[in-house]
Parts: C-alpha cells; sequence; structure tokens
C-alpha cells in the first residue's frame, strides 16, 4: 500500500517507536435490510498519533467510537484504506508479506476475550509455545523451557502448562493470552480491553502485571479501554476518540485535571464520584452517538455538545495545541477557551 505522508527523520528517532499519519479504515455498508447502494463508513477517521518507547497510550472512547478497529490496523490485522504506521522505524502498511511476517514479531496483540482468544485444544503450554513453533525460533525442548518461563513470569505455576483454556479462570486465561503476546520478545504490545471481562479484584492484578513486565521488558503499549479509571492507572498518555477521530490528547495526568474537550469531560464526569459540584450538574452528552456511516457535518460531536455554534456545524476542527495548555496537549474544539472557563467540572 503506498502512503501520502511522509514521516520526517526526527519522527524515526528512537523516542518515537510508533508514529501513525492521517490513518483512515473504511467499511462498505448497507441498510439493515441489505438492500440499496452501499456507504462507506469510516471506522477510523483520519487518525495521527505516536507512541514514545517504553511508554503507553491509552486510548478510550466510548463503544462504537473505531477503538479496535485503529488498534488492529495499527498492527495490519484489518487492513486500512490510507494513511502510514510506522513501528520502530518499519512501514508496517507497505511491508511485502516477508517483511510483514518478520515485524510480526515485533507487535502483538492481548484480545478482550481471552476464552474466545485461545485455542480451545491446545495447552496452556502448546499456546505459549505455537508462536515460537510458527517463526522457528529454538529447538522443541528450548520452546518448551521457554513457556514454562513465560508461565512463571506472568504469575502462574509450571504446572498449568498442561491446563486446556475452559480448566483455567478468567484471570489464569489472561494471563496465558499475555504470555502468549510475550513469547516472541516483541516491542509493541497492543491490549485491547483486556480486563474489561474480569471483576475487580482480577483488574487490579492484570493491570499490575502489565505495568511490571513494561518496567522489566521495556514494553510499548496501546492500551484500549472504556473504563477512564483503567486508562488513569496505567497510561502515561491518553487520546480520547469519538466517532472515528482523535478529539484530544495529552499527558494522562494534565487530561485527567484539565480536560479540554466537552466529550472529555463528559466521559469524566460519568464516573461516579469524581469530584462533580453537585450544586452545578455538568454538561452532559446530548442524545446517542450519531451513525458512523452517516456522520454530521462539521464537528462530529456537534450534535451532542453544549457549546455548539453554527461554526461547529460548518467546520471541522483541527487537532492542535490551545493557549493555557501544554504544547501537547491538543484539542480538536472551536470553543477551547469556553469549555475551560467552564466550572461544571470541578479540578
Amino acid at each position: 500500500m503506498g502512503t501520502n505522508t511522509l514521516i520526517t527523520a526526527s519522527e524515526r528517532r528512537n523516542a518515537d517507536l510508533v508514529v501513525v499519519r492521517d490513518l483512515c479504515t473504511s467499511f462498505p455498508t448497507r441498510n439493515n435490510k441489505g438492500k440499496g447502494a452501499a456507504r462507506e463508513c469510516r471506522a477510523v477517521n483520519g487518525v495521527s498519533l505516536t507512541i514514545k518507547r517504553a511508554a503507553t497510550l491509552g486510548l478510550v472512547g466510548e463503544s462504537g467510537c473505531g477503538k479496535t478497529t485503529l488498534a488492529r490496523s495499527l498492527l495490519r490485522l484489518i487492513q486500512p484504506t490510507s494513511g502510514s504506521v510506522w513501528i520502530d522505524g518499519c512501514d508496517v502498511l507497505s511491508a511485502p508479506r516477508g517483511l510483514l511476517r518478520r515485524l510480526r514479531r515485533s507487535m502483538q496483540m492481548v484480545f478482550q476475550d481471552p476464552l474466545g482468544s485461545l485455542n480451545p485444544r491446545m495447552t496452556a503450554g502448546d499456546i505459549i509455545a505455537e508462536p515460537l513453533d510458527v517463526h522457528r525460533i529454538g529447538t522443541p525442548r528450548e520452546r518448551r523451557e521457554r513457556a514454562t518461563h513465560l508461565l512463571e513470569r506472568v504469575g502462574l505455576h509450571s504446572s498449568q502448562g498442561a491446563c486446556f483454556p475452559h480448566e483455567l479462570s478468567g484471570g489464569q486465561r489472561q494471563r496465558v493470552s499475555i504470555a502468549r503476546a510475550l513469547a516472541l520478545e516483541p516491542k509493541f504490545v497492543v491490549c485491547d480491553e483486556p480486563v474489561s471481562a474480569l471483576d475487580t479484584p482480577l483488574q487490579a492484578h492484570i493491570l499490575n502485571l502489565l505495568c511490571t513486565l513494561k518496567q522489566d521488558l521495556g514494553l510499548t503499549y496501546l492500551f484500549v479501554s472504556h473504563n477512564l479509571r483503567v486508562i488513569e492507572r496505567i497510561s502515561d498518555r491518553v487520546a480520547v476518540m469519538y466517532l472515528g477521530k482523535i478529539v484530544e490528547t495529552a499527558d494522562a495526568d494534565e487530561l485527567f485535571a484539565r480536560p479540554a474537550h466537552p466529550y472529555t469531560r463528559a466521559l469524566l464526569a460519568a464516573i461516579p464520584g469524581r469530584g462533580i459540584d453537585k450544586a452545578r450538574p455538568p454538561r452532559a452528552c446530548r442524545s446517542e452517538p450519531p451513525d458512523p456511516a452517516d456522520p454530521p457535518s462539521g464537528c462530529a460531536f456537534h450534535p451532542r455538545c453544549a457549546y455548539r455554534s453554527d461554526e461547529c456545524v460548518r467546520r471541522a476542527p483541527r487537532l492542535e495545541s490551545a493557549p493555557g495548555l501544554s504544547p501537547d496537549h491538543l484539542i480538536a474544539c472551536h470553543y477551547v477557551d469556553r469549555v475551560l472557563a467552564d466550572e461544571n467540572l470541578a479540578e
């Protein structure tokens, strides 16, 4: 696949492991009866972002906003329509089959449903060793030893390598999924809602494990979640996604302290007990999200926004910095000054 976007030399330096520019992923859609002309649904619509080495970018947004599609597009599990993705200096979208196979060793994924992503006919040990078999790394004995080591590395007993997925608990299955992702010693790991199917205590254990592995192995994460408490716990930087676009991105501490986009503020206000002034209820989102196959004109968020004006209907805002915020705090909103001046969300 060709690319219309040039990646500068500075963006390929060691600081940034992942560089994404103007990424779009579209799907043809029809009405619910399968009739009528096909329409284009842009699940990912012009996304640009970077992830520094050994850092975690949290990707948050409502269900259906395109988070999982973006995550899979980065790894080319879904073929993007246009744009560019560079991981560790390699152009993922233009890579031929042989090079892409080698790149797979550097980028792995932990899926949301461990029971659905693990082969029910294979034991945990065989599941972890399978990537080593596929890439022909080591001898059979070395692969088994590596699988045993990874089981212990993620907090399981070596004897559990003989268990099938249905014999393990949800938390144990997710640990096996993490161990499988680590088998090829990747640099970049996409975690797609890895704790959403787990109870709260198990969520804490898995998050702690991911943080420890990141520190010990120097991993870089894209962590996808709709849970802002989880995102706040694990992320160094956060990107907020709405209807296929990034509407705000900033360092985690600043974003949670000074959210500057109305959508981000609405998401934070929905967290129970998060410093909301009860005397002045927060400005909530109006109605339901629009149809991604038929997005609104201008700013996609304007039908639900309390700050909207005719300008929002006519023209889509650019993702850029704003006065009063750090230079790398980027917001796509025409009225950032009004949002920041609004004290509905207590700081």
